[in-house]
């Protein structure tokens, strides 16, 4: 008896096993077709997840909205010091300024009297342009800082929010960047 291409030759006492069928596909083959299939399988769940995801905002959150202090703190806080060097305080008068008059956005100010980033630093610089200039400076290294160098200008910035929120903690985050800089 002849032993057939998929069998094992038989041995005394032992049962006739096939043999492993011989790889049609070579092991590139196969890893492509894996590859493929894996593929399929990731976009089908990516359509998935974008139809059950749809429903839900994508408005991003900030901390700074969700977590909140006590009405009555335990503590006496310390007395706010002012900014040491000229771009620091021109950015805290110009936040000040912000906080009073009110945020606007197309305009420097509008006819309400409520002003810009730029508006604000600008009243508060009194016509020195140089401190104009390097406050604004700041203010802009503040926003590329958090939000991406894609950021192309202060007044693309400011007038891209709804409300001033943002803009004035930009403000402050200015203040605290050019007080560290010696500016």
């Amino acid at each position: 008896m002849a032993a057939s291409p998929h069998t094992a030759p038989a041995r005394t006492g032992q049962q006739t096993r096939p043999a492993p069928a011989p790889s049609a596909l070579s092991l590139d083959a196969r890893l492509a077709a894996a590859e493929a299939a894996m593929t399929v399988r990731l976009e089908e769940a990516a359509v998935a997840h974008e139809v059950r995801t749809v429903h839900i905002s994508t408005k991003p959150v900030d901390l700074a909205d969700v977590i909140t202090v006590p009405l009555t703190p335990t503590l006496q806080p310390q007395p706010q010091q002012l900014p040491a060097t000229p771009v620091a305080a021109l950015l805290e008068r110009a936040r000040a300024r912000m906080e009073a008059d009110g945020w606007c956005a197309g305009a420097l100010t509008d006819e309400s009297g409520a002003v810009c980033l730029l508006g604000a630093i600008r009243k508060e610089a009194g016509g020195d342009c140089g401190l104009e200039a390097d406050a604004a400076s700041v203010v802009l290294d503040a926003i590329r800082r958090r939000f991406g160098d894609h950021v192309e200008s202060v007044p693309s910035f400011n007038d891209a929010h709804g409300t001033g929120r943002i803009p004035l903690r930009m403000l402050d985050q200015a203040v605290s960047l050019a007080d560290a800089r010696g500016l």
